[in-house]
């Protein structure tokens, strides 16, 4: 994020704070819940880019994670995955859509912040993506960590919070560096594929396409170090706490679903296991759905329709996508990352 687009957007939140009280509910009076299901489809904001988040091809059709995320809720809350429409914004008027309820959710690869998270308006229901600024070098530099990056020269985007990662990162550490910087991300990559740095700094999935793009991609590697964290998640307006519930729940089904080993594939007969935790999470010896104002079997239509965590992730992000990125934090727990689901009882 730039400097200039800082102040611009603090601008921008101070302005429409007066329009917190009111911006919990739809423009009816209904809740987000009631509106949705009145008029048939979840309306879902989201951005052309960066790719694995969400995108749009030339023949209209959107992907991504979030993109997954929104068809998740539609099918939680609608029972079809189709019942979603997909609400292009930039980042100068993403805020006031989702406060004024001309989007019902955010999926527009928004990091979560305590000053977003408390002062705009908006609440973050969970964590979708586990991102942040990392570190592309050649595997001819034989380099497997960020710490072995003495005296490197570093290629960022001039007043991004790139450079201050960095400067956080090594100047913690008292590692030496040379920062190069560019205006225009494609000179940043530029400067690195012609060697005039030995390592390229932005966000991982960033980092994942422009990987991609070269003609040597299998020549690079992604370090796993972060300079900074970001936690990505979909965003609702304050003050519903019905629907900051089933948005924060949806998260948690696409985890626990993947701790169970439910998948898309077996989910319709994994009632027959026997296993009691598997039985209360399908709705099929507790009717969890009815706290949420949902169908018993809402979890199942998420996981019939979309897929677990780890099916969503790697068709988007890991290794069934382009931008073939390792699970690393957003593995489950048992294999070393921090994903873990809370209990479906």
């Amino acid at each position: 994020m730039t400097t200039r687009f800082r102040r611009a957007f603090w601008f921008a939140a101070a302005l429409g704070l007066v329009t917190f009280a009111s911006a919990g509910k739809a423009a009816d009076g209904a809740g987000v819940l009631e509106a949705i299901r009145a008029r048939g489809h979840l309306i879902c904001g989201v951005s052309d880019g960066p790719k694995g988040y969400s995108a749009v091809n030339a023949q209209g059709v959107w992907s991504g994670i979030s993109v997954d995320f929104c068809k998740a809720l539609a099918a939680a809350v609608l029972g079809s995955k189709e019942a979603v429409r997909f609400r292009l914004l930039s980042t100068s008027d993403y805020l006031s859509a989702l406060r004024s309820g001309e989007v019902d959710v955010l999926a527009r690869n928004v990091a979560m912040t305590l000053s977003r998270d408390t002062m705009l308006g908006i609440r973050f229901p969970g964590v979708l993506v586990y991102d942040g600024q990392g570190f592309l070098v050649r595997k001819s530099h034989g380099v497997s960590s960020a710490l072995e990056l003495s005296g490197a020269r570093i290629c960022v985007t001039t007043e991004t919070t790139d450079e201050q990662g960095i400067s956080d990162f090594f100047g913690a550490l008292k590692i030496p560096y040379e920062l190069l910087r560019f205006d225009k991300w494609q000179d940043v990559v530029m400067a690195y594929a012609n060697k005039s740095c030995q390592i390229l700094s932005a966000d991982i999935s960033t980092l994942a396409l422009a990987r991609q793009q070269m003609p040597d991609a299998g020549e690079h590697i992604i370090l796993p170090e972060l300079a900074s964290k970001q936690l990505i998640g979909p965003a609702v307006r304050q003050g519903d706490e019905d629907w900051f519930s089933v948005v924060k729940w949806s998260i948690c089904a696409l985890i626990a679903a993947e701790e169970l080993g439910i998948t898309s594939i077996n989910v319709d007969t994994m009632g027959a296991s026997g296993n009691a935790e598997v039985r209360r999470f399908l709705g099929l010896d507790m009717e969890l759905g009815r706290r949420l104002v949902l169908s018993a079997e809402w979890t199942q239509r998420i996981v019939k329709q979309v897929g677990n965590y780890g099916e969503v992730f790697d068709r988007n992000l890991g290794p069934k996508s382009s931008l073939k990125l390792d699970r690393r934090l957003n593995n489950l727990a048992r294999n070393g990352g921090l994903l873990y689901a809370p209990s479906f009882r």
